[in-house]
Parts: C-alpha cells; sequence; structure tokens
C-alpha cells in the first residue's frame, strides 16, 4: 500500500545516487589505524623523568614524525596522531648539528667549547618551528653538563 511501484524512474536514480555515496564513503576508510603518538611520547618521557643520564630508542614505522619541545606527532598515509610530554620541554635535534653529535652519543664537552655554547644551542633548537621529518626510529638522550641539564630527541 506504501510501496512505489519498481517501475518508477526516481527509485532506480535515488538508488543510484545512494549507491555511489556509499562506495565513495567505503573508499576514503582508512586502511590502518592511526600510529601510537602515546607509547612514543612515553619513551620521551620515561628518559625526560631520568634522574640521571639517559638513553632510550623507540622505533616508529611512520611516514613522518614532528618533534616539538612540548609535543610529538606522528603522520602516516592519511592519519596522524600527536601526544603531549608530560616532562617536556625536550630538545628536538636536526641533522647536521653539534646537538646531533651528542644525540648519538659524544660528550658534550667534545661538541661544544663551553656549557653556554651547549645551553645555547639547545634554546635554539627548542625556538625552531617543528617540521615533518622521515625516521625509522625516535632517539632520547638526556645529558647533563655542568649545569646544563637538556633531554634531546631526534
Amino acid at each position: 500500500m506504501f510501496d512505489a511501484p519498481v517501475e518508477t524512474w526516481y527509485l532506480w536514480v535515488g538508488l543510484a545516487v545512494a549507491s555511489t555515496a556509499a562506495l565513495g564513503v567505503a573508499t576514503n576508510l582508512p586502511r590502518s589505524p592511526p600510529p601510537d603518538a602515546a607509547s612514543a611520547a612515553d619513551t620521551v618521557d620515561s628518559v625526560a623523568a631520568s634522574e640521571h643520564a639517559a638513553t632510550g630508542v623507540h622505533p616508529v614505522s611512520v611516514d613522518a614524525v614532528r618533534v616539538g619541545p612540548y609535543r610529538l606527532g606522528l603522520r602516516t598515509d592519511g592519519a596522524r596522531a600527536h601526544a603531549t610530554f608530560a616532562y617536556g620541554p625536550v630538545t628536538p635535534v636536526g641533522s647536521g648539528t653539534a646537538l646531533r653529535d651528542v644525540l648519538r652519543g659524544a660528550p658534550p664537552e667534545t661538541a661544544f667549547g663551553s656549557p653556554a655554547d651547549f645551553r645555547r644551542s639547545a634554546a635554539a633548537a627548542r625556538n625552531r618551528t617543528p617540521e615533518w621529518r622521515s625516521r625509522e626510529e625516535l632517539t632520547v638522550r638526556r645529558v647533563s653538563w655542568e649545569g646544563v641539564d637538556v633531554t634531546l630527541v631526534g
């Protein structure tokens, strides 16, 4: 009694539009879960909270990582995740710097002339705008040198 006849043209047009919309939604769904930024931030926090010099490595299987003084971002194909550090600020380390050498294990006294130079370099790194960079692992190192306490992340 309330049914439309199957031969009506508007029923077929409506069915075609609904099918196209459903196909569009299905093809735009993410193919994988978002990356786990919280576990990467936990690794950074565990090293930053240490009272002594410490190092930690966290493998990441993402397209890009963005590290800021207070926040970490991970990006994959179509998905992004962010986490905030509980023990910030941390010092993001770029490639080709003396801070990179310290992050990789060099003593700060061999990479810098004085603790003041180390402090200035770390402050300059924290003031840079964070950028997306490709990474396979996240390395964290807490360094103390004559009153300068820094958590390096790269």
